[in-house]
């Protein structure tokens, strides 16, 4: 099963952190991949975004969420309902000081012959956790 996980300090108090990470429509200003994203029902636990992120050659691909869990500043969890891969993922976040330390994992379940796709899978998911440091330099520049 692919695990990516990613870890980093932002110097910005956790609320502020938290409020920008709690929506993904946020989710363009860090993550290259994003092309579009956008709230298509609910808020809170059960809110669901229909996004298109960057596939093979540049193609679009479509990634829809679905948030799954959401404790107030500290814990983002989602799951992909649409897409040929479908990961889990957590944002975790702690206060370090006046700072906040976020913790960002994803996992994937791979299955029949979707197991051959693991290594462009893996590959995909580390550098998906790895753009949090543009969600550090977004932050600390004010971007939100």
């Amino acid at each position: 099963m692919p695990h990516a996980e990613s870890e980093t300090v932002i110097e910005r108090p956790i609320a502020e952190v938290f409020g920008f990470l709690a929506d993904a429509e946020n989710d363009p200003k860090w993550r290259s991949g994003v092309i579009e994203i956008n709230r298509v029902s609910g808020s809170g636990v059960g809110a669901r975004y229909r996004q298109g992120v960057k596939g093979p050659g540049g193609r679009r691909v479509d990634a829809d969420i679905e948030v799954t869990q959401l404790e107030p500043d500290s814990l983002i969890g989602f799951r992909a309902t649409s897409g040929p891969v479908r990961p889990t993922g957590r944002y975790r976040l702690e206060s370090a000081g006046s700072a906040t330390r976020v913790h960002f994992s994803l996992d994937a379940e791979l299955s029949g012959l979707k197991k051959v796709m693991a290594p462009v899978v893996q590959k995909t998911m580390n550098s998906e956790v790895g753009q949090l440091e543009n969600l550090k330099r977004v932050l600390e520049a004010g971007g939100s």
